[in-house]
């Protein structure tokens, strides 16, 4: 396999374009909005009352998980714009898919959408604010940004269309109309959920020649960052004291990210740096492959001491 330059690699192209970022919009919309309908006001006012787990997911998914990106990145010193897209990653909240593989693998479900909640809204300032923070800490990363002279608000102001808008949408249905949300919930989650990783899919491969010339420059890394991520999130759990159900949640909640978001920011305001897509395209597809074998394999452990 021939070694490309840093500068070669951010010219790689991936085959996408403006009805594709169209699509990734109301995909990533319709994901955060039919979680929202599973969402009601006493969520947070339940968490708020014995408030250890959500400080402790609020904190491994805001502060740990930039920090332990930031000390991989410099230990490694990867081609700036694939550490780029490590931050990114890093500055996203968890992802949907969270919800699901919490419940596969006998995690506590309430805890998981809830915590997408509080997440979602920390987001709203978080993710701007730690992916300019920790991007300027490493100074070729920073000198990326100068670059392309990204700013914050915009940031803000796309996550807010994405992420706040659909949630505050879906908590107010749920509100007036509960009955219809619980209905429409049951079948808007699933489908978005499938629209989105479908997409996902047909991106991938309509990018396949890419991915295969060029995946060994983020295989390993994606894989290790993803690992240690999910790591970083169980052990925060286990060392606060928290229930082995609620470990796994926050393995879930810190390790799988919401990756869609990350591409979406990618392409809105990176679209010439070809490492950077490439890794966090990636991200995409390979979270949600190891989040379903981890809950897969705890799921069967659960079935299996439950019989005995």
């Amino acid at each position: 396999m021939q070694n490309l330059t840093p500068h070669e690699i951010d010219q790689i192209k991936i085959h996408f374009n403006a009805d594709n970022l169209w699509i990734v919009n109301i995909s990533l919309a319709l994901v955060m909005f039919g979680v929202a309908l599973d969402i009601k006001v006493s969520d947070f006012t339940n968490l708020l009352k014995s408030p250890k787990p959500l400080i402790v997911g609020i904190v491994s998914q805001f502060f740990l998980i930039p920090l332990v990106t930031y000390i991989i990145v410099i230990t490694i010193n990867p081609i700036p714009s694939i550490a780029l897209g490590l931050f990114m990653v890093a500055a996203c909240p968890g992802g949907n898919i969270s919800n699901f593989l919490s419940k596969l693998s006998g995690g506590n479900s309430a805890l998981s959408v809830s915590l997408t909640a509080f997440a979602t809204l920390f987001a709203l300032i978080m993710t701007p604010l730690n992916f300019s923070v920790w991007s300027n800490f490493y100074p070729p990363t920073s000198k990326i940004l100068q670059e392309v002279s990204l700013n914050p608000t915009d940031v803000a102001k796309l996550v807010v269309m994405i992420l706040g808008i659909p949630l505050i949408a879906g908590m107010i249905v749920n509100y007036y109309f509960p009955a219809f949300s619980v209905k429409s919930s049951n079948i808007l989650k699933p489908i978005s959920i499938i629209i989105f990783t479908i997409f996902i899919a047909v991106a991938f491969y309509n990018n396949l020649d890419v991915f295969l010339n060029h995946i060994h420059y983020v295989l390993i890394l994606v894989i290790a960052h993803n690992i240690i991520l999910m790591i970083t999130g169980y052990y925060a759990a286990k060392f606060s004291g928290l229930s082995k159900v609620n470990q796994k949640t926050l393995t879930f909640e810190t390790g799988v990210q919401n990756s869609g978001l990350g591409l979406l920011l990618v392409f809105s305001f990176f679209n010439t740096l070809g490492g950077m897509a490439i890794l966090v395209a990636f991200w995409a597809v390979w979270d949600m492959f190891s989040g379903l074998i981890l809950a897969s394999y705890w799921s069967y452990k659960l079935k299996k001491a439950n019989s005995i």
